[in-house]
């Protein structure tokens, strides 16, 4: 086991951390002002959520750049990332923060993209991360943690910046799913 494997498997590890903190809710408010409230454990479950989203690019660069890059971390990694997104967006719309149709778009896109690079890696074809996937994992890291920290500080000024970078990842995951299967229809035999 690597050291990017292994970091990789604390992202894992990590989940269910920050759904502890992010679900059970301790009542001690860290910032409690007119119709804002933030408490301890939220903070606690974004901080953990920002460093496990950190480690997917650490993983990344060090396998690159130690070629450390092993069969099990092309399998743990995007598993690690689906993982962390989402048992987060789940959490999220237990507790009422986002849409259940935001949630279902991402996951239906991370399961279906999945599907296409698995049927790809079965052809003997590597389906590389595009730009817009990388911006598709921006945006949605940025979302998410606007949702954690209940829009701080946006909703001093009555800005909506969490619902914006929702329908923002909502858009550009959409638009990074369809551009994977664009770009690869020819992996696909439905003749088969």
């Amino acid at each position: 086991m690597n050291l990017a494997n292994r970091i990789t498997l604390a992202r894992i590890f990590l989940v269910p951390i920050i759904m502890f903190f992010l679900l059970v809710n301790l009542k001690f408010p860290l910032i409690e002002m007119d119709q804002f409230t933030i408490t301890y454990n939220q903070i606690i479950a974004a901080l953990i959520f920002i460093i496990a989203a950190w480690t997917d690019g650490l993983d990344g660069y060090i396998a690159r750049k130690r070629k450390l890059v092993t069969n099990l971390g092309k399998l743990l990694d995007p598993l690690a990332d689906k993982l962390l997104v989402s048992a987060v967006l789940v959490s999220l719309v237990e507790m009422g923060k986002v849409g259940a149709w935001i949630v279902i778009v991402i996951i239906s896109r991370e399961f279906a993209v999945t599907g296409l690079r698995q049927i790809a890696l079965l052809e003997g074809h590597v389906i590389a991360a595009s730009k817009w996937g990388k911006w598709k994992t921006a945006a949605q890291i940025t979302a998410i943690i606007a949702l954690l920290i209940n829009n701080f500080p946006f909703a001093f000024i009555n800005l909506r910046f969490d619902l914006f970078a929702s329908w923002v990842a909502a858009i550009i995951t959409l638009y990074s799913g369809l551009d994977y299967f664009i770009k690869n229809k020819h992996v696909i035999n439905f003749n088969e």
